[in-house]
């Protein structure tokens, strides 16, 4: 088991704010010399009528696609929902699943933002940094920025730009379907990330690490509904 430092999550709205933007400081928006052998698809879900929230890491083969390893955790959230501030509140579970993997994924897959953020550091920026790996937002909605709708052939996309900055792309992944929005978590560029995303697509809108995860995510949901059901 891995044991990763961190900060303290149960903290007042103005500290969390602190630490987003010391964090934010620590950010690299530059590739990592050597390329990835296994990435690491992240989701969390939350369990309606309860104050229950879940994650599941998802560790595949960067060629094959095929899994290395599936982790999962479950706790009580410490902090509210508060937009922008989600990874208060989502970070933590992340936190306990991934000290359960038996080695570090060479890059991981958000379903989250990156840098796409009100004050640049979504999920994906904020664990990236503190667990100095690769990562990726892969969001399914937009959260902050302008674009213009990409064409509807797979890999088709434009750029999302937000206070005149560009902070990610809007990728086509599957034609005739819904983009998603890619911005770089940390120790990656724009241009990499939606590299990546691409090439971890099987036929869905969705990667494939993050829509494992996502199945992941939910059948833990399920048990742990069954259990206190």
């Amino acid at each position: 088991m891995m044991r990763v430092e961190t900060h303290p999550w149960a903290v007042s709205v103005q500290e969390a704010f602190r630490i987003q933007e010391e964090l934010r400081d620590k950010l690299v928006l530059e590739d990592v010399p050597d390329p990835p052998e296994s990435i690491a698809g992240i989701d969390v879900s939350f369990t309606r009528g309860s104050n229950l929230v879940h994650a599941a890491i998802v560790v595949l083969e960067r060629d094959s696609l095929k899994p290395i390893e599936i982790v999962a955790a479950t706790q009580e959230p410490v902090f509210p929902y508060i937009p922008g501030l989600l990874s208060f509140r989502e970070g933590p579970v992340v936190l306990q699943a991934y000290e359960k993997l038996s080695r570090e994924p060479d890059l991981l897959m958000f379903d989250g933002q990156g840098i796409a953020h009100p004050r640049g550091l979504g999920l994906a920026s904020h664990m990236g940094v503190l667990f100095d790996r690769p990562s990726i937002g892969c969001a399914k909605s937009r959260l902050v920025g302008e674009f213009k709708e990409p064409k509807q052939k797979r890999g088709s996309m434009r750029t999302l730009s937000f206070q005149r900055r560009k902070v990610g792309v809007v990728l086509r992944t599957k034609d005739n379907t819904k983009p998603l929005f890619i911005s770089p978590g940390h120790r990656i560029t724009v241009e990499t990330a939606a590299r990546l995303v691409l090439e971890a697509g099987r036929g869905y809108r969705l990667p494939e690490p993050t829509r494992r995860a996502h199945h992941e995510a939910a059948r833990v949901k399920r048990e742990r509904g069954r259990q206190s059901g």
